[in-house]
């Protein structure tokens, strides 16, 4: 019995293709730009994603952080997080991407398995957690 139904004679199908794995990026841009070119590069780099039909999972600023070391004459850095669902093919040409572009000073891509997934989740479950109740304070009880 074939998992995916009958596969017609002479026609092979590599499922694994088919499927959506699970990345996390992130990468460094350079810390001389404003907010609007930082926002301009990150939405290139989701805008990439999307449009090859891959599927944004999350995408976090951390902020202007220092280096560990200096790169390029810099020692500080704007981060973001991208995680993100795409075909293993995608990858390359995603990577090339980010050789090219001048705003960039490091990046990595990392596959994510389902124990990295299920971290992730739990992080990203728990800061939005940390954040609902640090608002509700914000709101004074009407007094009866």
């Amino acid at each position: 019995m074939q998992p995916f139904g009958k596969i017609p004679k002479g026609l092979f199908i590599n499922y694994y293709l088919l499927m959506l794995k699970q990345y996390e990026t992130v990468f460094i841009a350079t810390p001389v730009l404003s907010d609007v070119q930082m926002k301009e590069a990150v939405a290139k780099y989701t805008g990439l994603i999307t449009e090859n039909g891959g599927k944004i999972v999350c995408q976090e600023d951390w902020g202007l952080k220092k280096l560990a070391y200096p790169i390029q004459k810099k020692t500080t850095g704007f981060y973001t997080l991208i995680e993100f669902q795409a075909e293993p093919e995608f990858i390359a040409r995603f990577e090339t991407q980010f050789k090219r572009d001048e705003r960039i000073l490091r990046f990595q891509t990392v596959s994510m398995d389902k124990h990295a997934i299920a971290y992730a989740e739990r992080r990203r479950a728990k800061m939005s957690g940390a954040a609902a109740p640090a608002e509700a304070p914000a709101e004074a009880p009407a007094n009866e």
